[in-house]
């Protein structure tokens, strides 16, 4: 029996129009930073889902947790399975100031089967340089279930031995306190670009004055702050946080073998070329053959499977581009041939090595 396997095939195109963006949606602001900050603790109220005894550190965290509170317990007779040891970690920006809350995200260290219906109890925060930031605790959102019958059934959705604890986290001490705004500061580029660079600094000058701005290199702007706006510097910031400006991105074209999507920007040319793309398809079918024996005699029935190979080639199909096309018709003129996604991305991997294909391809 002959089957047929349909392919989907994606491809994501750009607008021909690419539209300005605001600037603090492609660069930041000297002093604008984010610190990662990260915690030892316990998720306890497990409903037997915990760690068991091999994970020895679980049971010394349990040992040492109780000790605080004035109750000694020889870590050889502990025996819980509803506590789990967690690594709890968190990124925090600048802007957050003493008494702030943030979200956490927690996540099973031990052999603990899930982490649904526990809360963690309090966990202290610490950056690279051992310095406590803040606490964290809170009931944990893990967002699925695990639930195991005693008949050996299992019926599970999503992770479960990793959550979320929204809001669970508190700021004891600001990551920048002196972020105090200056009246020469730095812009840098998320991506660097010269173009971007230099119509980000035509479009601050635009604005506000021929002094304001100076590109230093393709990632950095030297903003001065101008005469008038030194006494509400925030406000100056403000507007020009939201000032439009025409960015211009490399020319790139995106492969993802594994899925067969096709990513590419508004840049992406390709020359004028030829494509001729055939396939060869292969078919076995089976005629069994009954061979029957003569009445009343010692024989059995026997069939024989006789198998015929079928080959046929499709017809092969040119695609002729005259001029300078875009990725869009190269990708329309190939659905319509029908072509799978495995043979697209090895067309496109071969317009590359012609020099057909104007854009750097990356290959995922």
């Amino acid at each position: 029996m002959k089957k047929s396997l349909l392919i989907c095939f994606i491809f994501i195109l750009s607008l021909s129009t690419i539209y300005p963006q605001r600037i603090k949606d492609i660069a930041y602001l000297t002093g604008t930073n984010s610190e990662q900050i990260i915690g030892y603790g316990l998720v306890i109220g497990l409903g037997g889902t915990g760690d068991s005894q091999r994970s020895q550190f679980t049971m010394q965290s349990i040992t040492s947790m109780l000790k605080r509170f004035g109750i000694t317990v020889p870590q050889t007779d502990l025996r819980t399975k509803n506590v789990a040891a967690v690594m709890v970690t968190a990124t925090v920006s600048s802007g957050l100031k003493q008494g702030a809350d943030f979200d956490v995200l927690v996540s099973s260290m031990g052999d603990a089967s899930s982490l649904q219906g526990g809360t963690l109890i309090m966990t202290p925060l610490s950056g690279m340089n051992g310095t406590v930031y803040g606490y964290a605790q809170g009931p944990l959102s893990v967002g699925g279930y695990d639930i195991n019958t005693p008949t050996g059934n299992r019926v599970a959705r999503n992770h479960t031995l990793a959550g979320r604890v929204p809001r669970g986290g508190n700021l004891k001490m600001a990551i920048n306190p002196t972020d105090t705004p200056k009246k020469q500061l730095s812009l840098f580029l998320k991506t660097p670009d010269l173009t971007t660079c230099n119509n980000v600094t035509n479009a601050i000058n635009s604005k506000f004055g021929n002094t304001t701005a100076s590109a230093l290199n393709a990632s950095e702007i030297k903003i001065t702050v101008p005469a008038d706006k030194q006494t509400n510097i925030v406000s100056f910031l403000a507007d020009l946080e939201t000032l439009p400006v025409q960015i211009d991105n490399i020319a790139k074209v995106v492969l993802n073998e594994r899925t067969g999507t096709v990513v590419a920007g508004s840049n992406v040319k390709i020359l004028p070329v030829t494509i001729s793309q055939g396939s060869l398809n292969l078919t076995i079918r089976s005629y069994p053959i009954i061979s029957q024996p003569n009445s009343f005699s010692n024989g059995t029935t026997q069939v024989f499977n006789n198998q015929v190979p079928y080959a046929s080639q499709d017809s092969t199909t040119a695609i002729a581009l005259t001029g300078a096309s875009t990725v869009q018709e190269v990708a329309s003129a190939l659905n319509s041939l029908k072509v799978t996604p495995k043979d697209i991305i090895a067309i496109f991997q071969a317009l590359k090595e012609a020099g057909a294909l104007v854009a750097e391809l990356i290959v995922i």
